[in-house]
């Protein structure tokens, strides 16, 4: 059954459209303080779609990013109280004792990492934020984490070109539903 194909198509056609990068950069922004979609849905087949402007791509991401993650940083700082109801009711609670706990080991490393992988970067930019971490080194691991995990997608797709592109069209079906599987099976051995 393809149900990827149509959708590969779909995002391809928007990473081509002229305002696909005002749409990248607010994803971006959004993901870092309270979306839950990370940006690299996105940077990756604008990428792909448009090669020659990879570099822009990735340092338009980099920066809505940090600059998401210091609107993030503000919300921890100013108004966690308000938000903490919310988040201590969500599947994000865990996820935010775990940042604190982090925070109280690590501190800057604790952002870099959360900026460099898939865990949830806008729980960790709020704990920085109600735990009162020093601004300028926050805003550096936020720079550095999530710069070098963009430059990475970004490269990937640069170094692949057309050939991955192509390569992608014929096997997205595959990876979809390979993807499908292995997120039920990751959910079926964690319950």
């Amino acid at each position: 059954m393809k149900i990827f194909s149509p959708l590969y198509q779909r995002a391809m056609q928007w990473a081509r459209h002229p305002k696909a990068p005002w749409y990248l950069g607010g994803l971006s922004f959004m993901e870092s303080s309270f979306f839950p979609i990370p940006p690299d849905v996105m940077l990756a087949p604008m990428c792909l779609g448009s090669p020659k402007r990879v570099w822009w791509f990735v340092s338009l991401t980099t920066m809505a990013s940090v600059l998401g993650g210091m609107f993030g940083y503000a919300i921890g700082f100013y108004a966690f109280s308000a938000i903490e109801p919310l988040l201590r009711s969500s599947h994000s609670w865990q996820t935010y004792q775990t940042a604190v706990e982090w925070f109280g080991r690590w501190g800057f490393w604790t952002v870099f990492i959360a900026g460099f992988s898939p865990i949830p970067y806008k729980v960790f930019t709020i704990a920085a934020g109600a735990m009162s971490m020093t601004f300028a080194p926050f805003v550096l691991a936020s720079f550095i984490g999530r710069g070098a995990r963009f430059l990475l997608v970004g490269g990937l797709m640069a170094l692949g070109g057309p050939r991955m592109e192509a390569v992608l069209r014929k096997y997205v079906d595959r990876i979809g539903w390979a993807t499908v599987a292995l997120v039920v099976v990751v959910v079926l051995l964690y319950r």
